[in-house]
């Protein structure tokens, strides 16, 4: 398992666990961090992972890129070509990886998930929140726009009015109001949020993953597609997903009143 500088990976039981570990800056997500994620990812898949938990280590998710200066820094530092060079490239990769997965990805949340940190949390299938958790759109307090997708993201997962909400008034979403919004997937006590999103995981790991895979690409895909373009397109994954060994599995596991064991193949 290749070493890392800004994270930390384990991968057991199919279950990839990435660990933003910067404690001491809050997770703060410099350019290099975004480029070992995506390496991890690589290396998960690699190694045959059915599901990718996140989670940040100590008291925070991620508190944003990092915009204390030095060979990495991010957004805004250094002017408008050096952010946009940030995110070409490094965080939008970072962001489009997250989204063309193949297995689900679960995110854990407590303190804050800000700025790109907030992308990071939202590009989860399922988000946990613990009672300290919360969201925020951090970039109009220094004069910047949102990145990471969120532009894109917010309008579709909670709609126009709440995402102007977050990106234009840069205030908190804590964790009960994320719930309320249907931001989140469920909160949590912060001592109960690692067991929960490991148990979520697991149970993730263990189901027909190819499957899992084709829900994730088709229900993104179909947000831009008029209905019929959508039904070809479930048309086309049902296919694929009807010729999986899992889909084998799982109907002689029925015919017989069994519990299928699936092998994400």
């Amino acid at each position: 398992m290749a070493a890392y500088e800004t994270i930390l990976l384990d991968i057991a039981d199919d279950i990839a666990t990435i660990t933003l570990n910067r404690p001491e800056r809050l997770n703060a997500a410099p350019t290099g961090m975004a480029d070992e994620i995506v390496a991890a990812l690589d290396e998960a898949l690699a190694a045959g992972a059915r599901a990718v938990l996140m989670t940040g280590a100590g008291r925070a998710f991620c508190s944003g890129a990092d915009l204390a200066g030095g060979r990495d820094r991010s957004s805004g530092v250094g002017g408008g070509d050096g952010a946009k060079a940030s995110l070409d490239g490094h965080y939008n990769p970072m962001m489009k990886k997250f989204a063309e997965l193949p297995v689900p990805l679960v995110t854990a949340v407590k303190g804050p998930a800000a700025g790109i940190g907030c992308s990071m949390a939202l590009a989860g299938d399922f988000v946990l929140v613990g009672e300290s958790g919360y969201f925020l759109q951090a970039f109009v307090n220094i004069g910047l726009v949102p990145d990471g997708g969120a532009s894109w993201t917010l309008p579709r997962l909670i709609g126009k009015a709440r995402a102007f909400e977050m990106m234009m008034l840069g205030e908190k979403i804590p964790a009960a109001k994320a719930a309320e919004w249907g931001m989140v997937y469920k909160t949590v006590s912060d001592d109960a949020l690692l067991d929960e999103a490991c148990a979520l995981a697991a149970k993730l790991a263990k189901a027909p993953t190819l499957a899992l895979g084709l829900m994730r690409r088709t229900a993104a895909e179909n947000l831009d597609r008029d209905f019929g373009a959508a039904l070809d397109a479930e048309a086309n994954a049902q296919r694929e997903a009807g010729n999986s060994q899992d889909a084998v599995i799982g109907a002689v596991a029925f015919l017989k009143k069994e519990k299928a064991v699936f092998t994400g193949k």
